[in-house]
């Protein structure tokens, strides 16, 4: 995605009036950042969960569901990558299955999964009771280490080999994850990202501009993981029945 979706979901939340003039200012210059130096720092991770935090404290899972779905269609949609959706087709194209995992929260990722046809989606928990969200998490914010330790999880109750899988990201905070698996591959990478993935020969995917710039081409039965901006996920070969 360009830039990253948990500063997209904060738009969508100011253009709705759901946030103050301060909190927009705010993910305006975290997003300005963002798309200068491809990174996303920890303090704006930070400050982008504590106000979505406070913003859905009492609020009921129902509301935060349909608002995400216009947040989805009128912020978002549109800034996938082309090149990421052909990498996601590929993938279920040669009958693998294809997880979003994103710390954007988990009912907005799981409505990626949805319009993306994915199989599963991850994303940072918001408590609730009783149907309503308490203003606190569930763990931990699903960025760095969490992503790659969600993942790990996620592989073990699936029983996935992680050390067939693939996994796709943008940025250098996933490198955890990106050493977890067998197959890493850099998308759009930030700086630290592509001198790591050079250094160490993973594919290089680049569709910030009109060329193909896959410099390692991926088996059609690799199993493995997808993600765009925030957005890493995990796959497998789907059991045939």
């Amino acid at each position: 995605m360009r830039g990253a979706s948990i500063y997209h979901f904060a738009r969508g939340l100011a253009a709705r009036d759901l946030f103050t003039t301060r909190d927009l200012l705010r993910f305006a210059w975290g997003q300005a950042l963002f798309r200068v130096s491809g990174t996303e720092q920890p303090q704006q991770i930070n400050a982008a969960r504590d106000a979505a935090l406070a913003f859905v404290a009492g609020h009921g899972v129902d509301d935060l569901v349909d608002l995400c779905e216009g947040i989805y269609d009128d912020t978002m949609s549109d800034r996938i990558w082309e090149g990421a959706r052909r990498l996601v087709e590929r993938h279920l194209m040669a009958g693998e299955r294809v997880w979003l995992v994103t710390a954007t929260p988990v009912e907005l990722a799981d409505i990626i999964k949805r319009r993306l046809g994915l199989d599963g989606a991850l994303g940072t928990v918001a408590e609730t009771v009783d149907g309503v969200y308490t203003g606190r998490l569930v763990g931990d914010l699903l960025h760095g280490p969490a992503k790659a330790a969600a993942v790990e999880a996620l592989a073990a109750r699936e029983g996935v080999d992680l050390a067939h899988c693939t996994a796709y990201s943008d940025s250098s905070n996933d490198l955890p994850l990106l050493h977890s698996v067998g197959r890493p591959n850099a998308v759009n990478p930030d700086d630290a990202l592509r001198a790591h993935a050079l250094a160490n020969g993973w594919p290089l995917h680049e569709f910030r501009t009109h060329r193909t710039a896959l410099r390692v081409g991926i088996p059609a039965a690799a199993a493995g993981a997808v993600a765009g901006g925030l957005a890493v996920g995990v796959l497998r070969r789907r059991t045939r029945r």
